[in-house]
């Protein structure tokens, strides 16, 4: 390991990583359904909440990440554009 990441806690390293993947409000759009995104998104959230001893959170965050990758969960609808048909005005 090098110097810089000598100097910082596990957890730290698993901060920094989480940051890294976190989806940033300027890619959501582009990103929300790429699987392996949001699968790596969540499995670094879920080892952050593994060490800070939040097993509860860690093992939802981590059956997230499970989720996108077996394809049993998918992204819902942007909450911006929701359901185009309720935004019509009724005439």
């Amino acid at each position: 390991m090098s110097s810089t990441t000598d100097d910082l806690t596990t957890l730290e390293l698993a901060q920094a990583l989480a940051e890294r993947l976190r989806i940033a409000e300027t890619d959501w759009h582009r990103l929300k359904s790429n699987r392996r995104a949001r699968a790596r998104e969540q499995a670094a959230a879920g080892l952050v909440f593994l060490l800070k001893d939040s097993p509860d959170e860690a093992v939802a965050r981590f059956g997230q990440a499970v989720g996108w990758l077996d394809k049993s969960i998918s992204a819902p609808p942007c909450p911006t554009h929701g359901d185009r048909d309720k935004l019509k005005v009724e005439s």
